[in-house]
């Protein structure tokens, strides 16, 4: 299964705010990437994570957002995919644990 371009679309839109957001397709998904870098993932069935590391990842853990696999990138809830600035604000505070 590989995503559609309106998938893709919604991506870019919704963290449009941050600035400077390409992608890559891969191995069905995409890569988000903030000025080169990745800061996120959706997989093969559109469902976006935040890479995110020590205390925001174990915030979003204990709030139920959803490891992808082994992985470092954590499912965004529900109330931020409706809400860009909302998606957007939680998108800076796990590049911030990235750095």
């Amino acid at each position: 299964m590989t995503l559609a371009d309106a998938d893709i679309a919604f991506a870019k839109d919704l963290f449009s705010e941050l600035g400077n957001v390409t992608t890559r397709k891969m191995f069905g998904g995409m890569c988000l990437y903030l000025d080169g870098d990745v800061f996120a993932l959706m997989s093969s069935d559109s469902q976006l994570y935040l890479k995110a590391q020590g205390d925001i990842a174990t915030q979003l853990s204990d709030e139920g957002a959803a490891q992808f696999h082994n992985m470092p990138y954590w499912s965004i809830p529900d109330a931020a995919l409706d809400d860009p600035g909302e998606a957007c604000t939680l998108a800076r505070r796990t590049i911030a644990s990235l750095m």
